[in-house]
């Protein structure tokens, strides 16, 4: 036997210890669903719009693929993409995209900067189920990030007793 067909027949052997009930039990996952993010998106353009904002509000799943999106009135063309890539750190890092900002700020988390689509301004919060991120909002068009990030908690209020 070559050495190949020997590694060959020492992976085979090591994969029929698998049990197979393993292999055929489905992954069960919590996520956004589609009425949760239309509430939440509904809940941070009230409160923007209440405090005088024009905004825009993207968010994302589990995996940080949109699950949403909206272009409010009168917005800059630039706020889309914005939020998303808020929504995109927020549920990357699991944690606001400010506090991320807050890291970057510190030479030695210059790294966090190598993460592509991460941006270090506030507007972006991440959505939890008890302590697992299952997806995030991203908040683009306030005058500061601070005040995006405000309508974005808002909106998770809207659907806060389904995630306990």
């Amino acid at each position: 036997m070559s050495v190949s067909g020997k590694y060959y027949a020492a992976a085979i052997t090591s994969l029929s210890f698998i049990s197979p009930a393993y292999a055929q039990a489905p992954q069960t996952e919590k996520n956004v669903s589609m009425k949760m993010v239309l509430m939440i998106m509904d809940g941070t353009l009230e409160q923007c719009s209440k405090d005088g904002y024009k905004v825009s509000v993207v968010i994302v799943d589990k995996a940080g693929n949109v699950a949403g999106s909206v272009r409010g009135d009168g917005t800059n063309p630039h706020t889309m993409e914005f939020a998303r890539l808020k929504a995109y750190t927020a549920r990357t890092r699991g944690q606001t995209s400010l506090e991320v900002m807050k890291l970057m700020e510190k030479p030695e988390n210059s790294w966090i900067k190598q993460i592509p689509n991460v941006v270090g301004i506030g507007g972006g919060v991440p959505i939890k189920a008890g302590n697992e991120v299952i997806g995030a909002v991203g908040v683009s068009g306030a005058p500061a990030g601070e005040k995006d990030e405000v309508c974005a908690n808002a909106g998770i209020a809207k659907v806060a007793d389904s995630l306990k």
